[in-house]
């Protein structure tokens, strides 16, 4: 059997209005919101970056179908000349094709063209795709944050779990 031709490289567009629910969808269904509560984004967190300047936030499109996205900003917590790859994701359909690494290489040269010296990003410990999906592209780990949580004894809910999956991400950071 002969090898299947190439397939050819999606086209990297900057995040529109028209792919907000297609980028929450696709995030929704990759990321274990358990795992980290602020693995899931509200609506608003991901269009605030619509009006960002300088954008690092794309998608990798197949038609007009949502293959991936990344969502990368030019500052991360006080350092104004760091930038954050916040959130990527791409449909299980899509793995294994290079996309996510075409996604993570176009983010952090649009967060150099900013101004930049370096890129920041977070990784769940379980992630290992994730996690090596950044080495290739550069990444180092450079520090390890554990997620602390203490159920409160008053709290009418035993399941410390549900709560979380409605978290924002601005949310979660101001739990930080």
């Amino acid at each position: 059997m002969a090898d299947a031709p190439p397939t050819p490289a999606l086209p990297l567009r900057q995040l529109g209005f028209e792919h907000l629910a297609a980028v929450l969808d696709l995030g929704h269904r990759v990321y274990d919101t358990e795992a980290m509560p602020y693995t899931g984004w509200s609506l608003s967190a991901v269009a605030g970056h619509l009006d960002a300047p300088d954008s690092a936030c794309l998608v990798a499109l197949d038609g007009d179908r949502v293959a991936g996205f990344v969502l990368g900003s030019v500052s991360f917590e006080q350092r104004a000349d760091w930038g954050y790859l916040e959130w990527i994701a791409v449909d299980p359909a899509y793995q294994g094709r290079g996309v996510a690494s075409r996604l993570v290489k176009e983010c952090c040269a649009r967060l150099a063209a900013a101004g930049a010296v370096c890129v920041v990003t977070d990784v769940e410990r379980r992630n290992t795709a994730s996690a090596e999906l950044m080495r290739r592209n550069g990444f180092t780990e450079q520090a390890t944050v554990s997620l602390f949580v203490r159920p409160l004894a008053h709290s009418s809910r035993t399941d410390t779990a549900a709560p979380r999956r409605h978290l924002t991400r601005a949310a979660a950071e101001r739990v930080r």
